[in-house]
């Protein structure tokens, strides 16, 4: 599972090597805290995936990792199984949404609240 870096300025997503191979992409993803609009989070987040899949790998309702196109750009997501998951909606950067599963949602929504203190979830 990916691994989030919570920093006052930024949010770091570390992929595993899984998760590179599965979205056909080499590097981790970093997001300014500035950037985040919205932080959601959701019980089922394989309705928040929207357009078409650009590049990665999706089997429905057990695993989708890579980039989806719309019309108004491009969503991250790396969703896996029924897990929660948070929504991230993003004003500027590489991505409109970044879609995350993770056990530890509630607690992440609470480190994007407080920035003053570094901490680390996955």
């Amino acid at each position: 599972m990916a691994k989030l870096r919570v920093h006052t300025d930024r949010i770091e997503v570390h992929l595993t090597a899984a998760e590179k191979s599965l979205a056909l992409r080499s590097d981790d993803l970093v997001v300014q805290r500035d950037d985040i609009r919205s932080a959601t989070i959701t019980d089922d987040p394989w309705i928040w995936i929207r357009g078409i899949r650009r590049r990665g790998t999706e089997i429905p309702l057990v695993v989708a990792v890579g980039v989806w196109k719309y019309h108004g750009g491009s969503d991250f997501v790396i969703v896996k199984g029924k897990r929660p998951a948070v929504v991230l909606e993003l004003a500027a950067g590489e991505f409109t949404r970044i879609i995350l599963s993770t056990n530890h949602a509630g607690e992440l929504i609470d480190r994007l609240k407080i920035t003053a203190t570094p901490d680390v979830a996955d």
